[in-house]
């Protein structure tokens, strides 16, 4: 008899996001979700699938510490027993908002039960959660796993840690489909994320219906044609090695800067192209090579690297550039002076037209994935960090001494890092961005975006 689905309870204080979660997993709107808390009440069941892992998603209400016989009570009994059956449960707490003394009620007893669980930080997009996560390590639970079920991100690192936990109660189909090679997240065969961004013109629906083979796209001499962010699919069949490799190509908007866009319809396709760098892995700014590099090309730069996305700049129209020598070289330094924080960012030549470079260009958008999705073992992290203080000892700023204690990496993609310390507001800018420079320099990850946080660890003994 084929087993049944695994069931996962989502468990965490009322307006965290366990309804937009629970949405997200199963892929439609079953759950009521408003700003005000307390919306779901009763448990909520869906079929839920994460690349090849499928479950029972149970959304419970909020957890509440109120008298038991009260309606909030009653939920919160509700949720207890919804625990008694499942194989996982998803603890949800806001990071924006941080850890607060129901939070901790509820990781400890979660502690105590024999339910496996994975400590989800929700609403974690930009930087405003990232304080609420290193908090989150004192519930003990292990590696929080940040998310935005509202945006989608983070999906795939919620996979990665549940799938352990849950992957042998798959039914037996299931299983056989996983082990004829339906890997997780970290499988490089998986397909790229690949979106063209660019000043209107720049030749970016042209590039993609070279890729392609076909009219894919509609181009022209008039700025501005593509309003939509167009996703395709596609294979690309690598010459150096024979093998193909899947590919999703996004089409973009044209970014003008602000000043100059003043339609309607413009406002909300740019808006659309920021939207597909938030969903994309590696992001090609495409310039012209009749016009070269621009403020506004920078000014593009810099969104992808806010944006944490792995970045590569490709001069278009090579075949008909002026001094082709003279504008690389002209564009690297330009580059180079603009992009300080991302030195040496992949700079390749290509045309849409005649398909020159474009090869290349695709296999380094591969290799500067792995950079962007690398994790460093721990033994290796440990080594660098000791060998980096060796190298450069952190200032005594009036004769006391910074102290810098261990360093983790908290997440991949973009690969991010904390550094634990005393004294660390003492610590001047130049020195976070040696260890930040060391980190790409000695640990590979090249031009790719890495962020560093300073934490000094709360005293557990502390009544502030």
């Amino acid at each position: 008899m084929a087993r049944a689905l695994p069931q996962v309870v989502i468990i965490g204080r009322p307006n965290v996001g366990k309804s937009t979660l629970f949405n997200r997993l199963v892929g439609k709107r079953l759950a009521l979700v408003d700003d005000q808390p307390g919306v779901t009440r009763d448990r909520r069941f869906g079929e839920a699938g994460l690349r090849g892992l499928e479950f029972q998603a149970v959304d419970t209400a909020g957890w509440e510490d109120e008298e038991p016989d009260s309606l909030p009570g009653r939920m919160r009994a509700q949720t207890e027993v919804s625990l008694k059956d499942a194989d996982a449960a998803l603890f949800v707490i806001d990071a924006r908002a941080g850890l607060t003394p129901l939070d901790e009620e509820i990781g400890r007893w979660l502690r105590e039960q024999e339910v496996p669980v994975v400590l989800v930080a929700n609403k974690a997009e930009g930087s405003a959660g990232d304080a609420g996560i290193l908090e989150s390590y004192a519930l003990a639970l292990g590696e929080p796993v940040p998310v935005s079920a509202e945006h989608g991100e983070g999906i795939a690192d919620l996979y990665e840690a549940l799938a352990p936990l849950i992957a042998d109660k798959q039914p037996d189909a299931l299983l056989q489909a996983r082990d004829e090679g339906d890997e997780d997240d970290g499988d490089p065969s998986r397909p790229l994320q690949l979106a063209i961004v660019g000043r209107p013109n720049a030749g970016k629906s042209t590039l993609i219906n070279r890729l392609l083979g076909e009219d894919r796209l509609l181009t022209g001499p008039e700025a501005g044609i593509t309003r939509d962010s167009i996703a395709v699919e596609w294979t690309w069949a690598d010459p150096a090695t024979g093998e193909t490799r899947p590919i999703k190509l996004i089409d973009t908007a044209g970014m003008r800067k602000k000043a100059k866009v003043d339609d309607k319809l413009e406002k909300l396709a740019v808006a659309d192209a920021r939207r597909a760098v938030d969903f994309a892995e590696v992001v090609v700014l495409l310039l012209d090579a009749t016009r070269g590099l621009e403020v506004q090309d920078l000014k593009i730069a810099n969104l992808v690297q806010e944006e944490g996305r792995a970045l590569m700049v490709a001069i278009n129209k090579w075949d008909v550039a002026e001094d082709p020598s003279a504008l690389f070289n002209g564009v690297r330094a330009a580059l180079d002076e603009g992009l300080a924080q991302l030195k040496g960012v992949p700079l390749l030549a290509v045309s849409a037209m005649t398909g020159k470079g474009l090869d290349q260009m695709l296999a380094a958008a591969f290799d500067i994935r792995e950079q962007w999705s690398r994790r460093v073992p721990t033994a290796a992290l440990n080594r660098w960090f000791d060998k980096a203080l060796e190298t450069n000892p952190p200032p005594a700023p009036g004769g006391k001494r910074i102290k810098l204690r261990y360093v983790t990496q908290i997440k991949t993609r973009p690969p991010s890092f904390v550094v634990f310390g005393t004294r660390l507001d003492d610590l001047p800018a130049s020195y976070e961005r040696y260890l930040v420079n060391s980190i790409r320099k000695d640990l590979g990850f090249g031009a790719v975006p890495v962020r560093l946080t300073l934490r000094s660890p709360k005293n557990p003994f502390s009544k502030d």
